[in-house]
């Protein structure tokens, strides 16, 4: 395993809580956001970068203040939170490398793309406490990789020159022709193939999605060792993502980077409406959340 150096160490510790746990409010979503925010095409595309800056905004400063750390985009979000003075001065940032969608192979894989211009250097220029990537993998299909791996190589590269935190997260997709009880059932085969590859090309911290079962848990804990890793939301609803949590915990997460099951419900482009929600509904699923993982920690303490 490739262990964190001193500098990554603080960086990582900074978007822990007190309890030492990873809790991270994620917002680095673009397309996926103006889906939520209206269900027309037409209207979804009306809504500009600084529109969604505007939304990623209030989930900084009504939700993520409460968290230890907020992951937003260099695009609608960075660097303006800091320079508008939104961040919380006791809330990390982590920022997302790569880009909104995906190109597609000609043999149908997702190709992972990075945002222009965002490295290691950069990220540490906007105020970031670390980055994160984000890669699309499926371990069963070593040809559909190749053009990811060698991105999340890359990266890692470049972020261990600079001494700055990684966060690596990877997702899994259904291919053409896949059945959807097929695929559901190699889930957790696929994300403990997927952490396999992430922690031989070196990651350091890793946020994945739930592996589906207790046992998958333990797994992937087992073969991260010393590596932590967090558990993402990917939209699921709260009371699905608290038992996803509580499970994960219980088996040796270290902690969560949840965006969507906190806020989905939460955003509007009447930003009265959206503060009032992100205060409310939002920071209370936040409250449920931190309990789950505090309980866990003091268990293992």
């Amino acid at each position: 395993m490739t262990k964190m150096t001193t500098a990554e160490l603080r960086g990582y510790q900074q978007i822990c809580g007190k309890d030492g746990a990873m809790m991270a409010i994620a917002c680095d979503q673009r397309g996926g956001m103006r889906t939520l925010l209206a269900s027309d095409p037409a209207e979804q595309a009306t809504i500009t970068n600084d529109m969604l800056g505007d939304t990623k905004s209030d989930i900084t400063r009504y939700l993520a203040s409460q968290a230890s750390c907020v992951l937003l985009d260099p695009l609608c979000a960075v660097p303006r939170v800091v320079d508008e003075g939104v961040l919380n001065r006791d809330t990390a940032l982590l920022i997302g490398l790569d880009a909104s969608g995906f190109d597609v192979s000609p043999a149908g894989y997702r190709l992972s793309r990075l945002v222009p211009g965002i490295d290691a250097r950069r990220v540490r220029e906007l105020g970031g406490t670390g980055g994160k990537i984000m890669v699309y993998l499926r371990a069963d299909r070593p040809e559909a990789n190749e053009h990811n791996i060698a991105i999340l190589r890359q990266c890692i590269a470049d972020f261990a020159q600079e001494d700055l935190l990684l966060v690596v997260e990877f997702l899994t997709y259904q291919v053409e022709g896949e059945s959807l009880e097929d695929y559901t059932a190699k889930i957790p085969w696929l994300v403990e193939g997927g952490t396999r590859i992430s922690l031989e090309c070196g990651a350091k911290v890793l946020k994945l999605p739930y592996p589906g079962t207790p046992e998958a848990c333990a797994r992937i804990s087992s073969m991260a060792g010393e590596v932590p890793w967090a558990v993402l939301s990917a939209g699921v609803n709260h009371a699905t993502f608290l038992g996803q949590v509580e499970i994960a915990m219980k088996n040796g997460a270290s902690g969560v980077i949840a965006g969507r099951s906190l806020w989905k419900d939460c955003i509007s482009l009447d930003r009265d409406i959206q503060r009032e929600r992100l205060k409310t509904i939002a920071v209370a699923r936040l409250r449920e959340l931190q309990a789950v993982i505090g309980n866990y920690r003091q268990k293992a303490a």
